[in-house]
């Protein structure tokens, strides 16, 4: 079993920056593939932002490039999301997401076993 906490979220403007942590723990959770994905209101969860582990390789989702950055602390066990220049569009519930997924579906939110309870982020203009 893995567990994942989120913490970070909040209400801004838009322009301003936020970061999420991610805090895994439990067993083998350093094996798996973790994602940040989102869900506002009527919409379907999608994809964010992927990081491993090992090595740090990073994927984003269009919508995000230039804006977000994911990366990690392997000695706080922690996942971070940095969003910058926050618009409307990126209101939503945020959830960190861990699982033995290849990098091919990161964007599958069905190929993550375990998931954070979201934090909500909300971005006024």
């Amino acid at each position: 079993q893995v567990q994942l906490v989120e913490s970070g979220g909040g209400s801004v403007q838009a322009g301003a920056s936020l970061r999420l942590s991610c805090v895994a723990s439990g067993r083998s959770f350093s094996a798996y593939r973790m994602a940040w994905f989102r869900q506002a209101p009527g919409n379907e969860r999608e994809s964010v932002a992927t990081i491993t582990w090992s090595g740090g390789v990073t994927n984003y989702a269009d919508s995000v490039k230039g804006r977000f950055t994911i990366s990690r602390d392997i000695a706080k066990h922690t996942v971070y999301l940095q969003m910058n220049s926050l618009i409307p569009e990126d209101t939503a519930v945020y959830y960190c997401a861990a699982g033995n997924t290849p990098r091919s579906s990161w964007y599958e939110d069905g190929r993550y076993a375990y998931w954070g309870q979201g934090t909500q982020v909300t971005v006024s203009s």
